[in-house]
């Protein structure tokens, strides 16, 4: 019997020295080979540290009223390592967030992350009900989610910003160091249970500046309203619009339709997200008769009233040329060609000043390259160098054909006219908090005489020519119309599609905006006076008794 005790004492000392060995060995092996993976484990449980998004900088119009400002969100996070119960705490997110608990389950039972964004800028209501839960490894953060009161009034002039508070595009995109500010940082620190015990502050985040903007929520919000009415009527691909202020180049709106709401910006098509007005070209047509004509007269070569015999067609090296309406032979002169937008009388213009002055003048007027304006992506259009004309571009260029223009570079051409012959630079800035408005960047391009001369021509289009539909009772109109048939990719031209479009400027007498209105692709008429024009004239009808713009039709013709 003492035999048998005694066995089973050594068996019991000999396991337990088995087992006491074994500790040994586990615990050199934990502090020798593990030690470090294992501080690092234990860092990552208890210490995260965590970004702090800086409140971005509001959007105003020139009015101050918000077009693009953040609100307040949070954003949810979790440490995976440690979640008790994922599948609990899966669900739990499906209820209070809304967000699929399958979905999100695989996120949330991963331990090789310490820290998982949940949902990024959620509501806060939402957030607030998760977070009554107490549920371990969650964390929670204030953040800021971008909103656009005014839902599509200029969205593609705003643009979007992402999730992470960075501007994607537009304005948000041009001036996002302006308006992002400096994020902060600061590291959380939570007992074994996942609760903060600690906060440790690192850097404060830096507020991003505000930007106060030329457009007009109001002529803005009409512009869009016009386009879209004419887009119905004519039936058209598109139609863009700009309300342009010719004495400092504050642009008080830039339309586009059909356009979409800002806040749902990531399910837009991309195709309606374009600003078209700076990123697209198109070619002009009559419109850019302006830019022969001011050539014509500022070398001397003719005057508004010299007078030429003009025939129905025009032979030029291979094309032959006619005029857009059947006429016999005409006796115009400079003013005449103008007003009745003869192809002719344009051709033969620019053959008088040759293709070396005639190209030297386009670039002067600021074609070909970009105007600078505060918007990214601007196209600079497409023109051919002088070297690089065949012996009919002298036929098709004057006439606005064989080149390509954005709306933005054509609005600032007229706007110089109406500024007594002085370019300014189309922006859509007035100043950022905090800063000094930037100079205006202003050339002379005419002499006051030459404009003067101009906008007596560009009153007789709309008074007597082909951009009669235009005009308004008790003021003065000046303008010029353009209808040009829409280039194919075979280098020929596409039937049936153009572009109609008309630039305006009122009173002509003392110019407040300068108007121009494109239509892509209308059906049932393809002409700029009568597409156009009259869209032209309901902008510019609202803008004037917007801006209480007195009457100037008493002042004369």
């Amino acid at each position: 019997m003492n035999r048998l005790v005694n066995r089973r004492i050594r068996l019991f000392l000999a396991a337990l020295g088995l087992a006491f060995v074994g500790l040994l060995l586990r615990a050199t092996w934990l502090q020798a080979v593990r030690a470090e993976s294992l501080s690092s484990l234990g860092q990552t449980q208890q210490r995260q540290s965590v970004t702090i998004p800086a409140g971005r900088g509001t959007l105003f119009d020139r009015s101050g009223l918000e077009l693009a400002l953040g609100e307040q969100a949070t954003t949810v996070y979790a440490n995976p390592m440690q979640i008790t119960n994922p599948r609990r705490a899966a669900l739990a997110v499906e209820r209070t967030l809304g967000l699929n608990a399958d979905r999100i389950f695989p996120t949330l039972v991963d331990r090789t992350h310490g820290f998982v964004y949940v949902a990024r800028q959620a509501d806060p209501a939402q957030a607030a009900a998760l977070q009554r839960l107490k549920l371990p490894g969650f964390g929670f953060y204030p953040e800021e989610r971008r909103n656009y009161p005014q839902r599509s009034v200029a969205s593609q002039v705003l643009g979007f910003v992402g999730t992470d508070g960075n501007g994607l595009s537009g304005l948000e995109l041009q001036f996002d160091h302006s308006l992002a500010g400096r994020a902060g940082k600061e590291t959380i620190v939570k007992d074994p249970s996942g609760r903060v015990i600690d906060v440790q502050g690192e850097r404060p985040e830096v507020p991003g500046r505000d930007v106060y903007l030329t457009l007009d929520h109001s002529i803005q919000a009409n512009a869009e309203q016009v386009l879209r009415e004419t887009v119905h009527k004519w039936a058209a691909k598109s139609a863009s619009a700009i309300v342009l202020d010719p004495r400092t180049g504050a642009i008080l709106a830039m339309a586009v339709q059909p356009g979409f709401d800002a806040n749902r910006f990531p399910s837009a098509p991309s195709d309606l997200q374009r600003n078209r007005t700076v990123t697209d070209t198109y070619e002009p047509g009559s419109t850019f008769k302006l830019i022969t004509v001011a050539g014509a007269l500022s070398e001397r070569i003719v005057t508004p009233t010299t007078r030429f015999t003009l025939p129905y067609s025009l032979q030029v090296a291979d094309r032959v040329i006619h005029d857009a309406e059947k006429r016999g032979i005409v006796h115009y002169s400079v003013a005449q060609i103008l007003a009745h937008s003869s192809n002719i009388g344009a051709i033969t213009l620019a053959q008088m000043l040759g293709r070396t002055r005639l190209s030297a003048w386009i670039t002067k007027f600021g074609f070909g390259r970009t105007t600078g304006v505060d918007f990214p992506g601007e196209s600079p259009g497409i023109v051919l160098p002088p070297d690089k004309w065949s012996g009919s571009t002298i036929g098709n260029v004057p006439i606005g054909q064989g080149i390509a223009v954005t709306p933005v570079q054509m609005a600032a051409a007229y706007a110089a006219i109406a500024n007594r012959g002085v370019w300014s630079r189309p922006h859509l800035v007035d100043h950022v908090a905090g800063g000094a408005r930037p100079s205006l960047n202003r050339r002379r391009l005419v002499s006051p005489k030459i404009a003067k001369q101009l906008m007596s021509m560009l009153k007789d289009v709309v008074a007597e020519g082909t951009g009669q539909y235009a005009a308004m009772p008790g003021y003065q109109v000046a303008g010029k119309t353009g209808t040009a048939q829409k280039p194919d990719s075979r280098g020929g031209y596409a039937t049936g599609r153009y572009v109609a479009s008309f630039v305006g400027i009122v009173p002509a007498s003392r110019p407040r905006f300068v108007i121009l209105v494109a239509v892509d692709e209308p059906r049932g008429a393809i002409w700029g006076g009568t597409v156009a024009a009259p869209a032209f004239q309901q902008i510019a009808r609202f803008d004037l008794q917007y801006l209480e713009v007195p009457p100037d039709a008493a002042s004369g013709h």
